[in-house]
């Protein structure tokens, strides 16, 4: 009842090594979903099914002689290393960038092989099937001792935390994250954002208010509406995905490369779809039953290369929450777009604040990331920002700074700071020189640099709490609605930036550790 083994193997060719991994993961998926089919349909497996994921070797008795202006694609001396992968039907373009770096960069050969690590079951189906929804009790609890079940142990972030050490004779990790702790986040993205992973795309806007979703579905709904050839579609956006994966497709001829599909996994037992999504007549479109925790929205390039944003809602937890979990997908860079409160009386409301530092009193990562770990600003980031501002508005200079304030952001977990005594956290705003409070982006500064995301910042003053001028829903309403449409042109303006960069320009040296490990 195990899928079929394939013996290590070594290739010359990244394409070669690739598709290997592919047809390992592919007959380890087709095993566990036909055992499961039929333990539904009533059979009684003999002895445990079990399929493993593919793994990718690499081994080297030399230094790397890579360019030394890189940030990743090759290990950090001589020994053995390795990882586990999943879904090549994700990170095939992914994985085929990392294997050539690898080989380009050491002259090595790839080592593909079926791991000692099992597929969980449950993730060998599509992110939104709940595999065991025909089972009764007993046959679930049977489930148990018949199919491997996910196993928190496997899926901890030692690695990315740099607390990892490997046991005598383990190779170390050519990645920061195993096959099963994507997996897992995979899951969870689909769960907490209502969309398939194969949707997101390379560059991530956050945001703590549905006026800049509001005005995002609007911007993409607009740009579906214009042809695909053209000037109105050089942009070249092929799709826009909401909640639900309703994909909306460019008018006119589509690229060569079609949006993803998504894998709904019918006509399988034990894979009944979630969130089933009834007919909206008056709409005349599909919607889902009702809107995720964190709902995410997609604005599809060919390549890739597009813009999601993600509503996170409010406070430092969802922050780490959704962090954690698009991480895995190794985004090029996350920006957070929001509003703040602005701590100087000099400011104004609808000022802007481009962060270059940050005090952390969230607290929901203190022991993933102590708080002396300094949360470093990245050139390449801030740059874009800052001309994205002066494009948009049309400033330079000393008009510039009058708009747009460079400082330290201060992120807490307290939502009602200012009912704190006076002296308290206003004292400790002031020592560290902070321009700018809210609740998130310090979380999102400091999880992009312990994943190795390249991050960013750029706030709103939307009240100024500590001069009297405090949020009223009129007023907020009014300042919501007109202070979003030319801050989300800016963020939109500064992924364009930093689109002609390029990867290999974004991934900052800043956020390597001593010994990095070979993937991005």
């Amino acid at each position: 009842m195990t899928a079929p083994f394939f013996a290590p193997q070594r290739f010359d060719s990244p394409e070669a090594a690739l598709a290997r991994v592919r047809e390992i993961y592919d007959a380890g998926v087709a095993h566990l979903r036909d055992a499961l089919r039929r333990y539904v349909a009533g059979e009684d497996a003999v002895g445990r099914v079990r399929a493993h994921y593919p793994f990718v070797r690499v081994e080297t008795d030399t230094v790397a002689r890579a360019d030394s202006r890189l940030a990743y694609g090759f290990v950090a001396g001589p020994g053995t290393f390795e990882t586990t992968l999943t879904r090549p039907d994700v990170f095939g373009n992914y994985y085929a960038e990392q294997f050539r770096l690898l080989v380009e960069n050491h002259g090595v050969t790839l080592t593909v092989g079926t791991s000692h690590a099992p597929i969980p079951v449950h993730f060998a189906f599509p992110e939104h099937a709940h595999v065991e929804a025909e089972l009764d009790a007993a046959r679930l609890t049977r489930m148990r001792d018949l199919f491997d079940l996910p196993d928190l142990a496997s899926m901890d972030d030692g690695i990315a935390n740099g607390t990892h050490e490997p046991r005598p004779g383990e190779p170390d990790p050519l990645a920061l994250f195993t096959a099963p702790r994507v997996d897992y986040s995979l899951h969870r993205l689909r769960h907490y954002t209502g969309t398939a992973p194969g949707h997101f795309q390379n560059f991530v806007l956050f945001t703590n208010y549905q006026f800049y979703v509001d005005e995002f579905v609007r911007l993409g709904r607009q740009l579906m509406s214009m042809p695909a050839s053209g000037q109105a579609g050089g942009d070249g956006y092929v799709a826009f995905v909401e909640p639900g994966d309703r994909v909306h497709a460019r008018t006119g001829p589509l690229p060569a490369a079609a949006p993803p599909i998504v894998d709904t996994g019918a006509g399988l037992p034990g894979a009944a779809v979630a969130d089933e999504e009834p007919s909206d007549a008056a709409a005349g479109e599909q919607r889902p039953a009702r809107l995720p925790q964190m709902p995410a929205y997609h604005l599809v390039r060919e390549d890739g290369s597009g813009i999601t944003m993600i509503n996170i809602g409010v406070g430092p937890a969802n922050a780490k929450t959704i962090t954690d979990h698009v991480a895995v997908l190794r985004p090029h860079a996350w920006i957070m777009l929001g509003h703040c409160a602005g701590l100087h009386a000099s400011q104004r409301l609808g000022d802007y604040v481009l962060a270059h530092g940050y005090v952390r009193e969230d607290h929901v990562l203190d022991e993933e990331l102590p708080l002396w770990v300094p949360v470093p600003a990245l050139a390449e980031i801030q740059v874009a920002l800052q001309d994205a501002v002066a494009d948009v508005t049309q400033l330079s200079g000393w008009e510039l700074k009058r708009i747009m304030r460079t400082g330290t952001v201060a992120s807490t977990d307290n939502r009602n700071w200012e009912l704190l005594p006076h002296h308290g956290p206003t004292r400790r705003f002031s020592q560290s020189r902070a321009i700018a409070l809210d609740m998130e982006s310090a979380t999102i500064a400091a999880n992009g640099f312990r994943f190795r995301v390249p991050y960013g910042t750029l706030l709103c003053v939307s009240d100024k709490p500590l001069h009297g001028e405090i949020k009223l829903p009129g007023m907020a309403n009014r300042f919501y609605r007109a202070s979003v449409d030319q801050h989300l042109r800016i963020g939109m303006r500064a992924i364009e930036q930093l689109r002609r960069q390029g990867a290999t320009r974004l991934h900052s040296r800043k956020l390597r550790s001593f010994a990095e490990v070979a993937f991005q």
